[in-house]
Parts: C-alpha cells; structure tokens; sequence
C-alpha cells in the first residue's frame, strides 16, 4: 500500500471556510472553579484559545498528508456550559483545498489544553478521570466558493 499527498495542482484557488465544534465534559465544582478563576495554572479557556490557533498553524505538521495552507483567520469562541465547556472554531482562506482538519485540529488541541489546566481537579482518589472526556468533535459546516468572502 502506497501512501501519497493529494495532488491540488490543477485545483483553484477559493474561499474555503470550515467550522468544528466539540466539548469537554467536567464536573460541575471543575466548572466553578473554571468561572471564579481560582485554578492552579491558570486561566484555561485563554490558553485553549491561544492554544487552538497554534494548533492551526501547525496542522500540517500533525497530520501527514495536509498541505500548509496560507490561513487567513482563526476564530475561537468557547462556552462553558452547565456540565461542559464547548468549544468551536471557525478557519478561513483563499487556498486550494480544504480547512476542516485545521478546524478539527483546533477544536482537539484547545479541549486537550483545557484538561491538561484542570486534570488535577478532575483525578477522583484513585488517581483516575471517571468523569471527565471530549465529545462530540465534529464539522458543522464547509464552505467554498469564488470569490471574496
């Protein structure tokens, strides 16, 4: 079995927009913590986001056949919920191929941000997360046409 790059030589170039959306779940007293900006490391949705538009930037590295793209603009919006915090990012460009794993690739990496800035909260007695995972990590929508945006 071979494995090559898509060849997008002969593509043209459009506005590509992608938008992912998923969540960490946590426990409540987590949460609190969380809004009163009482935890260890401090601010975990500010690292998250900083942190997600790294992870856009960086797709290409992470995910072996992805082309770097020129991205154009990043948008990080994150909502903490009663029993999660979700978080969804939107990415844009004019470039050849597709932004959905730069999106996904954002939304994982700021939802593993934040766990790693609350896992101390999250351990039960054994050392163990019972409680605490990522869900729901998905695309909500793909754009693409010419023109501006």
């Amino acid at each position: 079995m071979s494995v090559r790059q898509a060849d997008i030589s002969n593509k043209p170039v459009v506005f590509r927009q992608a938008t992912a959306t998923g969540r960490i779940v946590l426990k409540r007293k987590t949460l609190e913590l969380i809004k009163k900006g009482k935890l260890e490391k401090g601010d975990p949705l500010a690292i998250s986001k900083t942190m997600a538009i790294l992870g856009v930037k960086k797709t290409p590295e992470m995910l072996a056949l992805c082309h770097p793209l020129r991205i154009e603009n990043v948008n990080v919006v994150e909502e903490p919920l009663e029993d999660s915090i979700e978080v969804t990012v939107t990415v844009s460009a004019h470039e050849k191929t597709g932004v959905e794993m730069e999106a996904l690739t954002a939304v994982s990496v700021a939802l593993l941000n934040i766990w790693d800035v609350v896992k101390a909260y999250e351990k039960d007695e054994d050392g163990q997360y019972p409680t605490t995972k990522l869900e729901a990590i998905r695309v909500v929508e793909k754009v693409k046409r010419n023109g501006r945006a």
